[in-house]
């Protein structure tokens, strides 16, 4: 009896913990993920090297951790917190369906530490996932 208690209490802790994006393609260029506190996010940049000056996509995948709502809508933006300005350019994001994302429109102007601002809105309330990329 207690073995089967045990492998039930394992097997819902896996369930919770078994938020994983998906995010298709992209064998050569492999997807950053960031565990927030509601979601799970994986992105990957089109290309894979980001040019100074030039235009890149962002693709993206969301799962919601066990409890979290889905996303209502989400938002990618990026700025240079060092210098306090953000990109010259506004950002077009379209879903795919299935939890997927792809921001475009995307430029850095100039070299430095920059942070990807991922806004996700659900339910009325906006979970902001950041991550920082460093352009030389």
């Amino acid at each position: 009896m207690k073995d089967t208690f045990f492998f039930i209490m394992l097997s819902m802790a896996s369930a919770a913990w078994a938020c994983t994006p998906d995010l298709p393609g992209g064998a050569a260029n492999k997807a950053q993920t960031i565990d927030a506190k509601k979601y799970v996010l994986a992105y990957r940049t089109q290309p894979e090297k980001i040019v100074i000056g030039q235009h890149f996509v962002v693709d993206l995948a969301l799962c919601a951790r066990d409890g979290a709502t889905a996303p209502d809508s989400v938002r990618v933006d990026a700025h240079m917190p060092e210098h306090r300005h953000g990109m010259n350019y506004k950002t077009t994001v379209t879903s795919s369906g299935k939890g997927r994302y792809r921001a475009e429109g995307l430029m850095f102007h100039m070299p430095g530490r920059w942070e990807y601002v991922f806004e996700v809105r659900a339910a009325g309330a906006t979970e902001r996932i950041t991550a920082s990329v460093v352009l030389q």
